[in-house]
This record gives structure tokens, C-alpha cells and sequence, in this order.
């Protein structure tokens, strides 16, 4: 009974610590509407802040005077970005808002690896809190007791400050009607600053925090903003009640599921995830969101087919990569063709973001399961390389037509968050099915037959494989079905009234760019010479999306071009310098700022202006 106990107490501890920095995020989605990818970032900079000066500072003081500062200082990060980046963009797509965040999260990343370097910092225990105490006769830390009064205490405090201020009466207003709030008068810069920095600050503090429990180092931000998703999202977006309950549920399943289901600990929180999101789209204690009054007149823009001009255009692009392997360099072809299968990868994104308007946070796993249909023949068949490029988009095809299935039946944040769980599902079956996948030392070998092992070669056929798959994909979105599928992502209620399946043609348009994404992995395959599991990881889906967004998700070209250029930066920025991740974050933001609505689709509007 007393192991039991204490494996509960260690499950608070932790739903205490995942529910500060989800509640940050919950309150800053809930007004602002900004999937906040830099919220990690605050928690790891409030880290880093609070040992810093804890190890400076002697005794209590200077310990909770440390964890203060670092909250405080981590609130003041979340105005700065919220008057430097995010005031420029409230009127752009929100989608770019994420785009920024992102550019951001890679800033702070080299930003801590240049103030603090790459090893992992210890920090000191809390004063008055390095002891156990005897729980049933079993050992348990004091510091998680404190930690467990701080959840439903900071959990109080929030509700007094929304329940019975003004301020917090605006901040709810805001998250259940933000355009009727705006329409009383209400101003909502001030309001937005002060939410972020509320936000911010609950991050920093849960950072702070864990220097007691926790190595700090670099990769603590990413691995607590996908948590503090899954809790917001199963919690239902905005809600802080509701974070709080998510958080409780996934502490105690974190605790005991690895006793019980030790082979899916990596993943039992996604597969509550996806559970919950299909029995309640809209989480345990979330609503529906309004909908925007003025949606009207906030239609996409029409695709229209190429013109004369921009076909010819395109024959002229085609010709010249034809004649590239001619006048390029090894090093040359094998950048271009990662570029050729990067853009096929973030064109089957589009499909489904654009004309679909189904937006996708774990699009990897399809084109990690193409990687692994190639590689899985190589490594259990001895088969070539042409049984493998077909293996690679079946396999895809199956994991999005079982996966669709289940996701079109959300739409906005819900279906996102449902497709970053089947990816890590995906992820996590990969990495531990180690007879069939190898796990993490992965499938090696996975080479081009003899005759398409010259550079060029294979250049050629993978330049005829993506350039056919993108023609491929525009020549569909032009076709009824693409029509139908524009139709139910502009008006679905009328869509449905004149006839059109709307779920139906949606998970269709899901397999398509599943099966697209999955051509592209065994590519990808064959150029590596071997798939690892981190094909379909978080950071993999981010790269197509960033690709996506900063093309211009509202042109057909956007795909193409933002490719094209994030990979080229990548590649140029990491030959040159160890600090690429800041150099690539501050050109995401300047190109999010100069073209909000994407590279493309910037210069089609000066195309129609002029």
C-alpha cells in the first residue's frame, strides 16, 4: 500500500509541475489564439535563469528570491515577444503566429547555447527541502509535497484573478468572443500584452521550479511543450479547470502505466490523447469555439489554374533542373535532391492545409512510414530498390487512411494535436519494435540499385518522381474532387446541403497526401542509405510545416518555393556557423514579418496590384 501511495504522490508531483506551465498556454491560446510553440522556450530560459542565480545566491532566500526572478524575467521575455513579433502579425493568418513562435524557439535555443553552453547544469536543492519524509514507511522527497500544494494553489489564485477582477472578467470575455470584445471598446493590445506575460510567467515559474528535480539543458523545450499540449488539448483549449483535471489524469497514468504497460510508456499519453480527442473533440471540460463573425469575408483566395505565363514559367524551371547534373557538383545534386523530395513532402502537406484546410502537426508519419516500407524490404526481403518506391506510398497509404479515419472528424487545434498523436504513436512503435525496426540503431543499407547509384542517376529519378507527384497533386486540385474538397473547407454546412460527403472526401484527400508524404520518405530512403525512427519526430513535422508557411499556404507555388529556400538556408547556415539555429530563426521572423502571407504568395498579390 505505501508503494502505491507514494507512486500516487509522485503523479501529483508531476501533474503539479506539467499544469503551471500548461495553464500559461491555456490562458494564451484561449485569448490570443496563438498555438504558442515558444512557450517550451520560457520554461527552459526560467531554468536556466533560476540555477544561474541560485548557485550564486546562498540559503532560503536567496533559493525562492532565484525561482521570483526567473518567473518574473521569463514574463517580461513573453511581452517582449508579443510587442516585437506578435503585434505585427495579429493580422496575418494564424498559422504564421506559429510560424513566428517557432522562429523563436530557434533563437533561444543558440541564445542558451552561447550564454550557457551545452553541458547540463545541476542546480542546488531547496533549502529546508533536501530531506524525505516516511510515507507508510516509504520514502518520499518534501520538495514533492511542495510542489504538490502548488498546483491546486496556483490553480485558486488563477481563479480569483479571472473571477473576481476586471481584468479577468476582459480575459474571459476575450477567450469565448474575442470580436465582440473588440467591438465594446475593449483595448485589446493592452490585453494580449499582459496575457502573454501572465502566460510567459507561469512557464518560467514551472521552469524554475524544476532545478531541484531536473538537469537543465537544451532540450527541455521541446519535450515540455509537446506535454504541455497533450494536457491543454485533452483539457480543452482555454481551459485553466480543465488543464488542471488533464494534468491530475496524466500525472497518474505517467505513474502508474510504466507498472503497468512498461512497453508503451513512451507513448501511453498520446494514445490518452487520441482516446479522449475521439470520445470529446473538444477535450474534458473545453466548448466549442465561436465562430469569427466576420468569416465572410475571410474566404480563402481562389486557386486559379496556371496561366500561359505560368506554364511556361514552370517548362522553363523543369528544363533547368534537367540540365543542372551537367553543370553541378556532387555535393550540389545531393542538396538539390533533398530539396526535389523536401518539396514533394511539404506539397502533400499543403494539399491538406490549403485546398483541404485540415492543419497537420504530425505529417512525418507518413513520410517516416515510406522511409520504413523501403527500408523494411531491404532489411527482411533483400528486395531493390523499385519493389521498395512502391512498398514506401502503400505503407504511408495505410497509416493515413486508418489515421484520417479518426482525425477528420476534427477540425482547428483538435485535429492537429490528434495527428502529433498518431505520429508519436507511430514514433514510438518505430523506436521500440526493435526486431522488426531496428529501434533507435535503425535500418542501414538501404542503397539505389547498381544503375541508379551515379549521383545523377539518381537525381533524375528522383526529380522525375517529385516533380510528377507535384503536377500530380495540382492536376487533382483542379479536378471535381478537388473542387468538392475547397467547397468543404469554405462553407461545409452548404457543401453538405447540395450533396457533397464532406468527411468522406476530406479522409480521401487525408489518404492522398499520406500516400504523396510516403513517396517522398522512401526517397528520402534511398538517398540517406538508412532510415532512423526521428524521420517521423516532432521536429520533422515542424520542418513541413515551417516549409509550407513560409511558401505561402495560399498559392500552389508556396510548397515549392518555401522548400527551396528553408532547406537552402538550413544547409548554407549549418556548414558556416555553429549558431544556425539563431541565424535561421531570425530569417523565419524577418520573412514572416516582410511576407505574412508567405514568399509566394507575397509576390502574387504585388502580381495582382500591379
Amino acid at each position: 500500500m505505501g508503494f502505491y501511495v507514494v507512486q500516487c504522490l509522485s503523479g501529483l508531483a508531476q501533474a503539479s509541475s506539467l499544469f503551471l506551465v500548461a495553464a500559461g498556454l491555456s490562458i494564451i491560446f484561449g485569448v490570443t489564439r496563438i498555438v504558442n510553440f515558444a512557450h517550451g522556450s520560457f520554461y527552459m530560459v526560467g531554468a536556466y535563469i533560476a540555477v544561474t542565480l541560485a548557485e550564486r545566491w546562498a540559503g532560503g532566500f536567496g533559493f525562492w528570491g532565484a525561482v521570483a526572478i526567473a518567473a518574473f524575467g521569463t514574463g517580461l521575455l513573453g511581452v517582449v515577444l508579443e510587442m516585437l513579433v506578435l503585434r505585427r502579425l495579429y493580422r496575418s493568418p494564424e498559422l504564421f503566429q506559429l510560424l513566428a513562435t517557432f522562429g523563436v524557439v530557434l533563437i533561444v535555443q543558440d541564445a542558451a547555447l552561447a550564454i550557457w553552453g551545452p553541458e547540463d547544469l545541476l542546480g542546488p536543492r531547496a533549502p529546508g527541502l533536501e530531506g524525505v519524509v516516511r510515507i507508510l514507511g516509504r520514502p518520499f522527497p518534501k520538495y514533492e509535497l511542495l510542489l504538490i500544494a502548488l498546483g491546486p494553489l496556483v490553480l485558486g489564485l488563477l481563479w480569483l484573478l479571472f473571477n473576481r477582477t476586471r481584468w479577468g472578467t476582459l480575459v474571459r470575455a476575450a477567450t469565448q468572443d474575442r470580436e465582440m470584445t473588440a467591438a465594446l471598446g475593449i483595448n485589446q493590445t493592452w490585453l494580449f500584452t499582459s496575457v502573454l506575460f501572465l502566460g510567459s510567467l507561469l512557464a518560467g515559474l514551472g521552469g524554475a521550479l524544476q532545478i531541484p528535480r531536473e538537469a537543465v539543458n537544451l532540450h527541455m523545450d521541446i519535450n515540455i511543450v509537446v506535454e504541455a499540449f497533450v494536457v491543454v488539448v485533452v483539457g480543452g483549449m482555454g481551459s485553466v479547470g480543465g488543464a488542471f483535471l488533464a494534468a491530475v489524469l496524466i500525472g497518474q497514468l505517467q505513474a502508474f502505466g510504466i507498472l503497468i504497460f512498461p512497453q508503451i510508456t513512451l507513448v501511453i499519453v498520446f494514445l490518452f490523447m487520441a482516446v479522449v480527442l475521439v470520445v470529446r473533440p473538444h477535450g474534458l471540460l473545453g466548448r466549442p469555439q465561436a465562430l469569427a463573425r466576420a468569416a465572410g469575408n475571410q474566404q480563402e483566395p481562389l486557386l486559379r489554374p496556371a496561366t500561359p505565363a505560368g506554364r511556361l514559367v514552370g517548362a522553363a524551371l523543369l528544363a533547368v533542373l534537367a540540365l543542372l547534373p551537367a553543370l553541378a557538383g556532387d555535393y550540389a545534386l545531393t542538396v538539390l535532391t533533398e530539396i526535389l523530395i523536401l518539396t514533394l513532402f511539404a506539397a502533400s502537406l499543403h494539399f491538406i492545409m490549403g485546398p483541404g484546410g485540415m492543419i497537420s502537426f504530425g505529417h512525418a508519419a507518413y513520410f517516416g512510414l515510406g522511409a520504413y516500407g523501403a527500408g523494411l524490404l531491404v532489411k527482411h526481403f533483400a528486395a531493390g530498390m523499385l519493389p521498395g518506391l512502391v512498398a514506401a506510398p502503400l505503407l504511408a497509404a495505410g497509416g493515413a487512411l486508418l489515421f484520417g479515419w479518426f482525425c477528420v472528424r476534427l477540425s482547428g487545434v483538435y485535429l492537429a494535436m490528434l495527428t502529433l498523436a498518431f505520429a508519436q504513436i507511430t514514433w514510438s512503435v518505430a523506436f521500440q519494435w526493435q526486431a522488426m525496426t531496428g529501434g533507435d540503431n535503425g535500418i542501414l543499407g538501404v542503397w539505389p540499385d547498381g544503375w541508379a547509384s551515379p549521383r545523377w542517376v539518381f537525381y533524375y529519378l528522383t526529380l522525375a518522381c517529385c516533380a510528377g507527384g507535384v503536377l500530380m497533386l495540382r492536376r487533382i486540385i483542379f479536378s471535381p474532387f478537388g473542387y468538392a474538397l475547397r467547397a468543404g473547407r469554405d462553407s461545409p454546412l452548404r457543401a453538405d446541403a447540395v450533396g457533397i460527403d464532406v468527411r468522406r472526401i476530406q479522409w480521401l484527400a487525408f489518404t492522398l497526401a499520406g500516400t504523396f508524404a510516403g513517396l517522398g520518405g522512401g526517397l528520402y530512403a534511398y538517398a540517406k542509405g538508412s532510415v532512423f525512427p526521428n524521420l517521423m519526430a516532432i521536429p520533422r513535422s515542424v520542418d513541413a510545416l515551417v516549409m509550407v508557411l513560409l511558401g505561402g499556404v495560399q498559392t500552389l507555388t508556396g510548397p515549392v518555393v518555401g522548400a527551396a529556400v528553408f532547406h537552402t538556408l538550413n544547409t548554407e547556415m549549418v556548414r558556416h556557423t555553429e549558431y544556425w539555429r539563431l541565424l535561421l530563426g531570425v530569417s523565419i521572423i524577418v520573412l514572416v514579418l516582410v511576407f505574412p502571407m508567405g514568399i509566394a504568395g507575397a509576390f502574387r498579390r504585388r502580381e495582382r496590384a500591379a
